[in-house]
């Protein structure tokens, strides 16, 4: 558990890996600057994010060649958007490269980290306040997450059913994902630079993360379909204005 400062209330920061090179989405270059209805990827997601006013501040990871963020978001910049050139080759390095620099930034252990995909650049403000309206007085921390509602089956031999699985009581994860940075930095360190979410780290600890209700169209643009899809939804999202 961690235990807060006398005096002190903890403070909400989101961190956005952003270092990834999107090799299963058909892209030229990283799926993050990919324009999806006329902007790059990466700019509908950190807009979203910097509509929750509890947000301190974003943080985006960026790989250390980077040249592209820029020109991608020229008027990211303020009090509330950071950027560090500190990605690593993997998610869960990139993610524990970026607590490490909001430690630099003054972040306190007990402060929330709410790390959210680029790629699901779909988030609304409102579902990002519902996951801090449920964890913020948790002991442990959450995540957006979906109950599966699809038949599940196994894969086997030249691509064939081995098996129906039961989707009773599984629930699919999103981001983003929120943990408290004394917490998720060692499990992170616990769990190795294989681990493909932040709950996966948090779980190998022997925690149990609560589950948030998201939405469905909170998904995580990696194929080419999805692109095109991100187009649909955001077109109506934007003439439902």
């Amino acid at each position: 558990m961690i235990i807060e400062a006398a005096g002190t209330m903890p403070r909400c920061y989101a961190l956005v890996p952003c270092a990834g090179v999107g090799a299963r989405s058909g892209a030229a270059g990283p799926k993050q600057y990919e324009a999806v209805a006329g902007r790059p990827m990466v700019a509908h997601t950190l807009a979203a994010l910097a509509q929750v006013q509890r947000l301190v501040a974003t943080l985006v990871v960026l790989s250390p060649g980077d040249a592209l963020f820029d020109a991608a978001m020229p008027g990211f910049a303020g009090e509330r958007a950071w950027i560090e050139c500190c990605g690593g080759a993997t998610r869960a390095e990139t993610v524990a490269n970026g607590l490490g620099a909001l430690r630099e930034r003054g972040a306190q252990p007990h402060d929330w980290v709410l790390v959210h995909d680029a790629a699901r650049c779909l988030i609304r403000p409102e579902w990002v306040d519902r996951l801090i309206d449920e964890c913020i007085d948790d002991e442990v921390g959450g995540l957006l997450a979906l109950p599966v509602a699809d038949t599940l089956k196994a894969a086997g031999r030249d691509t064939r059913v081995a098996a129906t699985i039961d989707r009773s009581g599984k629930w699919a994860a999103q981001t983003p994902q929120m943990f408290r940075l004394g917490l998720l930095a060692p499990a992170l360190a616990h769990a190795g630079p294989g681990v493909t979410d932040e709950s996966s780290a948090v779980e190998a600890l022997g925690h149990e993360p609560r589950l948030v209700r998201g939405e469905w169209e909170n998904f995580k643009l990696t194929w080419p379909g999805d692109f095109q899809l991100a187009e649909r939804l955001l077109a109506t999202k934007d003439t439902s204005r």
